[in-house]
C-alpha cells in the first residue's frame, strides 16, 4: 500500500484500487473467495495488536469499529 488513508474518501479510493487490484489480479490473492477474504480479515482484525508489535510500531487508539462494522454489513446489500 503505497500510503494509509487519513479520511474517509481517500479510505473509498483505496477500497477502489483494491478492487480494481483483485479484478486484474485477484486469482493471484491468498484469499480470492469472499470466505477466504472475510476470514483472513477477522483473523487478522483480532491478531493486529500482534502485528503492529513485530512490525515495531503501537497499534492506533481507538479506530472506529461500528463504522467499519456498518460499512462491511451494509455492502451486502447496498448498490
Amino acid at each position: 500500500m503505497s500510503h494509509e488513508p487519513r479520511s474517509r474518501e481517500e479510505f473509498a479510493d483505496f477500497l477502489r484500487d483494491l478492487h480494481k487490484e483483485f479484478r486484474a489480479r485477484g486469482h493471484e490473492w491468498g484469499n480470492n473467495t469472499l470466505g477466504d477474504f472475510l476470514e483472513a480479515l477477522a483473523a487478522w482484525v483480532h491478531d493486529s495488536p500482534g502485528a503492529y508489535k513485530n512490525a515495531g510500531e503501537q497499534l492506533p487508539p481507538g479506530g472506529d469499529w461500528a463504522f467499519m462494522a456498518r460499512a462491511l454489513h451494509t455492502a451486502t446489500l447496498y448498490e
